[in-house]
């Protein structure tokens, strides 16, 4: 049997990382400026990550959500501590994606309507109603396509305004920063003017923090440098730091029915030990200013290393646009620079998403590797 050929692969396999360092076969080290799609918040391999998943493995990997788990009520009350919102209420799931079904799901619920506002150059997931308030028409198959979406520019209240009025939105869904539609930051002032115009038409806001959640931005959730209260929040990759894990916290006004959602994996012991170890070492080893701190000297000084790029981001979710495409300068970067860095869906952006824990030293090395390898260059 083969694999179903979807991935275009590097040809790199890792063996073993540790912190923001990947190793290969052959034993290279290569500095992870990725995480692996910002899912690597707290570091490969943290010492309190691997012993609170392995000592949870050695007592009960797994149960079904029909009895009780201890450890679901002590990563709420965790939860709401660090993200500074204690009293929303958590559902936990698998991913991202699932997060973003049930976020939809319990808007429509709510609101007993069906046509949402979503933004151009926005992603929300690959499965069915996620991928169909996702702004790109290459991965939605025919069936994909089950409910009205309208695609606004990001930042244009007047075209919210617009189609709000229409009074049949079930609800508007935006990422607290766009990370693969390329590193665009909502302004406060768009967040908080949305929000009054969600609770005006009685449309739910839902907040994409999948990966701009979890410290990345410097804030537990990015929306947080706006004052404004989400009815819907969707969570995942650094929630598990590895580990596959996603949740759905919902605004005090929701109210919980039995078999209203549900999920066979969602919420497993394993997998609140790995986001339970996640919110400790965030904590304790105060990730959230650590990224605020390095992520301005990395902004800083790669808008000095590339005076013609422009550099977006909050934290340590960062793009790089520059003026060419960066498909070829990426895979210099990781085989030659041994770095890693991500892409977007604008071909002309480099996308850094490193562990929160980095400091000085990786910056370091990181802009020497830039200096060194210059700037995409196209060849006619």
């Amino acid at each position: 049997m083969n694999l179903f050929d979807v991935y275009p692969l590097y040809d790199f396999t890792p063996t073993h990382a540790r912190g923001a360092y990947v190793y290969d076969e052959a034993g290279n080290e290569y500095l992870d400026f990725y995480g692996g799609h910002a899912v690597i918040s707290i570091g490969h391999s943290h010492p309190h990550y691997v012993h609170r998943v392995g000592e949870q493995l050695s007592k009960l990997g797994f149960y079904s959500n029909s009895v009780k788990n201890p450890l679901q009520q002590e990563l709420a009350h965790k939860l709401g501590q660090l993200s500074g919102i204690p009293d929303y209420q958590l559902f936990l799931c698998n991913s991202g994606a699932e997060a973003t079904e049930n976020a939809l799901k319990m808007a429509s619920f709510a609101t007993g309507k069906t046509k949402i506002i979503a933004f151009e150059k926005g992603f929300h997931g690959r499965t069915s109603a996620a991928v169909n308030v996702t702004n790109s028409d290459k991965i939605k198959a025919p069936i994909n396509r089950g409910f009205e979406v309208d695609f606004l520019p990001l930042k244009d209240l007047v075209a919210v305004e617009q189609a709000l009025a229409q009074q049949d939105v079930c609800a508007v869904i935006i990422e607290g920063i766009q990370g693969i539609g390329g590193v665009h930051v909502p302004d406060p002032d768009f967040l908080e003017e949305l929000a009054k115009l969600c609770k005006t038409h009685g449309a739910k806001l839902i907040l994409d923090e999948i990966q701009s959640g979890f410290g990345r931005s410097g804030r537990f959730f990015a929306y947080q440098y706006a004052n404004i209260e989400p009815d819907l929040i969707t969570m995942a990759k650094g929630m598990g730091n590895g580990f596959p894990v996603g949740g759905l916290l919902l605004h005090p006004s929701f109210e919980a029915s039995y078999g209203l959602l549900g999920t066979t994996f969602g919420g497993n012991h394993l997998a609140c030990a790995a986001a339970l170890a996640v919110l400790e070492v965030l904590a304790s080893d105060d990730l959230m200013k650590n990224a605020i701190d390095q992520g301005a000297i990395l902004r800083k000084e790669l808008q000095t290393l590339f005076p013609e790029a422009r550099v977006r981001g909050r934290g340590l979710m960062i793009g790089l646009e520059m003026s060419n495409p960066v498909k070829t300068w990426r895979r210099e970067l990781l085989m030659e620079g041994r770095v890693f860095t991500g892409s977007s869906s604008m071909p002309n952006v480099l996308r850094l998403l490193p562990p929160l824990g980095i400091g000085p030293q990786e910056v370091n090395r990181f802009l020497q590797v830039m200096q060194s390898m210059g700037s995409p260059v196209v060849t006619v």
